[in-house]
């Protein structure tokens, strides 16, 4: 059967870029999304998916590079799926996600947008993140000029997927995602390995010994490894995790997972204590927060500082309100304004989460802060309300799906004169906000950027009571 031969479009002029960080063109009146492109770049591209309302394509060749492009920092550019911004300049990066939180509540959320704070940029551009995950696989990803390699161990690596493919990991030499050790930490473990001949994971067959590894550090520079076997065979394990303890001494928490299931997630999975710290200790401000293995915690911690300290402003608190922090996660948003309020509740529908937020509010000797289990919509009753006080401000800041229509049902009936509502996704912020607009106005709206050289951004709605 002859293949269908594939569509190029030529000389395309990128003129935007859309809310999911890829460049936008147009041909013959449709949309064409186009990843890794800048605006003023004018490009030859190969259609990938085409249907009645956009094109999908990618570039094959570019006719003009545009004026404000630079040259990408990192050797994975292009292949890997994150950082896809590398190539545009940080200024022009703060610029557009701007324009994307002011489009999408315009949009979306049917909001007058004249009360637009400019975006806060991240201090630190690169090494910023203080968790990062890898995959191990025993068939990575081969570049077009790598044929016939010569031995079985040139096909494993540790690395990052190919976007939209579980199957494909491609070999990390070097992340600027995190600090240099990150990165030889990772390739010791992968080349200690490669020579004892310990097997890595197929993950397509579901064979194999390693998995994969997590890396975690605090602002002190210390590390916590989880480093997940698909089998238990402990007298592996330990050679493992024994050349890495002896080689690391700023390694303080080092764990292993036996993970059998055909995912890498280790939800249902209990991570054991190979040597050292149960937890790691991080600081916000004065604040200690405890860091476990699978607990959430905000991937940015300098950037992370400021992004708390701008809810707390916009809160407005005099130290006399009751508020109530809704997906409290550990609790860290809670206990950063706790200082400041009479009493603070936070609501989580992870019990895990929640005892980890008691043990923070502990850690910190903070006596009125609370934190509770279960969904909002069935807890937020009457009795709940008087055994815990009427809120006067609430903070909301729920997962990228945003907040259920329940959930907003029952924040309306409350009627509370302030809500401070952060988000990771500004297009379901955008659409709560909508569904809460007969009730409340946007006062002032603050992005901040926790995820540089990414389409990412945080955005932080101070919404009062009409």
């Amino acid at each position: 059967m002859k293949r269908k031969e594939k569509l190029i479009l030529e000389n395309l002029e990128i003129t935007d870029i859309a809310a999911e960080g890829k460049a936008i063109a147009r041909y013959n009146n449709k949309v064409v999304f186009i990843p890794f492109a800048v605006p003023g770049d004018i490009v030859n591209v190969v259609v990938i998916k085409k249907n009645k309302n956009f094109i999908e394509a990618k570039v094959v060749e570019y006719v003009k590079h545009s004026d404000i492009k630079i040259e990408p920092f990192c050797k994975h550019f292009g292949v890997c799926g994150g950082c896809k911004w590398q190539n545009l300049p940080y200024s022009e990066q703060l610029k557009y996600k701007q324009n994307q939180v002011v489009s999408q509540l315009e949009r979306i959320g049917k909001v007058t947008v004249n009360n637009i704070l400019p975006i806060i940029g991240s201090q630190n551009q690169t090494y910023y993140r203080n968790k990062l995950e890898f995959t191990f696989t025993n068939k990575r990803w081969l570049y077009s000029n790598e044929e016939n390699l010569p031995n079985e161990t040139d096909y494993w690596a540790c690395g990052y997927h190919i976007p939209n493919r579980y199957d494909k990991v491609f070999n990390v030499e070097e992340c600027f995602l995190q600090s240099e050790i990150s990165d030889k930490i990772r390739n010791d473990i992968t080349d200690y390995c490669k020579k004892e001949n310990i097997p890595f994971y197929d993950l397509k067959a579901h064979v194999g010994f390693l998995r994969n590894v997590i890396i975690r550090k605090n602002l002190a520079g210390e590390y916590m490894l989880i480093v997940s076997f698909a089998e238990n065979k402990f007298d592996v394990i330990n050679k493992i995790l024994n050349y890495v303890c002896n080689k690391y001494q700023n390694i303080v928490s080092l764990y292993y997972a036996i993970n059998s299931k055909l995912n890498d997630s280790l939800d249902g999975i209990e991570p054991i204590l190979f040597e050292g710290e149960k937890v790691l200790i991080e600081k916000i401000n004065e604040l200690k927060f405890y860091i476990s293995p699978k607990s959430f915690f905000q991937t940015n911690t300098i950037q992370t500082q400021v992004l708390y300290s701008k809810i707390l402003e916009f809160c407005e608190l005099t130290g006399n309100e009751v508020v109530y922090d809704l997906y409290s996660g550990t609790g860290t948003i809670g206990l950063f304004v706790s200082k400041y309020a009479k009493k603070v509740i936070g609501i989580e529908y992870v019990n895990d989460a929640v005892n980890d937020a008691n043990e923070n509010s502990k850690l910190n000797n903070i006596n009125n802060a609370f934190f509770y289990s279960g969904d909002m919509k069935d807890l937020l009753n009457e009795e709940f309300i008087e055994n815990n006080n009427m809120p006067d401000v609430i903070i909301l800041d729920p997962p990228r799906n945003g907040i259920h229509k329940d959930v907003i049902e029952t924040i309306l009936k409350l009627k509370v004169k302030c809500i401070v509502y952060v988000s990771c996704n500004p297009a379901t912020q955008a659409r709560d906000i909508n569904l809460m607009s007969e009730f409340y106005s946007v006062e002032k709206i603050q992005p901040v950027d926790m995820f540089p050289h990414t389409h990412h951004v945080e955005n932080i709605c101070l919404l009062k009571l009409i």
